[in-house]
């Protein structure tokens, strides 16, 4: 029996995706809500004329505000572990880690694929096949 294709055409959707395709929106409001204090101390530097200083200072008195990074990526590190064929890298370098040196250092206790710049010009990705 031959195919219409105008029928078939016809019961085409408007998108085969949603939002919900894309994001996982229930585990964007839990993390949220885990670090909702802290996106809110950073909302305050919206509109600021001098946001590199203004950060500078919330990280200074708010320390809790450079350390969100490393666990994020220690949480996506831990969740990948399950992925067969799959190593998580992270590279990071830079002095701005000077003020999170002990949440970096945390998450480099337990991640041994977090590299600098200094490990990539020395050949640490020589050791992955």
């Amino acid at each position: 029996m031959k195919r219409n294709f105008n029928e078939w055409f016809d019961k085409f959707r408007d998108s085969i995706a949603n939002y919900k395709y894309y994001i996982d929106f229930e585990k964007v409001h839990r993390n949220v809500n885990n670090i909702k204090v802290e996106l809110n101390i950073l909302n305050t530097l919206i509109g600021s004329t001098n946001i590199e200083n203004e950060f500078i200072q919330i990280i200074s008195k708010y320390p809790e505000t450079l350390n969100e990074t490393a666990r994020s990526y220690k949480m996506i590190a831990k969740e990948a572990e399950i992925i067969d064929g799959f190593t998580f890298v992270w590279f990071t370098d830079g002095k701005g880690w000077q003020n999170a040196k002990h949440n970096l250092e945390e998450t480099f206790d337990v991640l041994d694929t977090l590299y600098s710049i200094d490990d990539l010009e020395n050949g640490i990705l020589e050791n992955f096949n």
